[in-house]
């Protein structure tokens, strides 16, 4: 079992214990998520798996919280906003773009001259670490420099 998720779990014991009920909704769902996805996997669940989970969460929230303020309900907004906090928690500190450039450049240098080929190479590198939609710019940006 992933060193994450004994984390996850150990949280949402104590969440439950405070009677934080937010914070509870919260951990719960994501501790009924990655359990999820663990049935959806053929191998036992590591921590990669649970911060893809959580990136999901982040994910989703922030959508959530742009459509939220989109329709003037700033308190849901909020809301979510506080759970991503939450999860954020979980999640290992941000990657530095500039190691993800270095690694996009040093593609296209090997020869990589499409977005897939480089992505093939990138995704790998930075899975769970990094956000795809980064990764993906990031690459362009190389391939545009070539």
């Amino acid at each position: 079992m992933s060193d994450l998720f004994t984390r996850l779990q150990g949280a949402l014991v104590t969440a439950r214990k405070a009677q934080d009920k937010e914070r509870t909704l919260v951990l719960s769902t994501l501790v009924a998520q990655v359990k999820d996805h663990g049935l959806k996997i053929d191998h036992p669940i590591a921590d990669a798996d649970v911060i893809e989970v959580f990136r999901k969460g982040v994910k989703s929230r922030a959508d959530s919280v742009e459509q939220f303020e989109k329709g003037g309900r700033t308190e849901l907004a909020e809301r979510e906003k506080a759970q991503t906090k939450v999860i954020e928690e979980f999640l290992p500190a941000a990657i530095d773009p500039a190691e993800i450039r270095a690694a996009a450049k040093a593609a296209v240098a090997g020869g990589a001259r499409e977005i897939g080929a480089v992505m093939k190479v990138l995704l790998p590198q930075f899975k769970g670490r990094a956000d795809g939609k980064l990764i993906n710019e990031l690459a362009r940006e190389a391939l545009q420099a070539g």
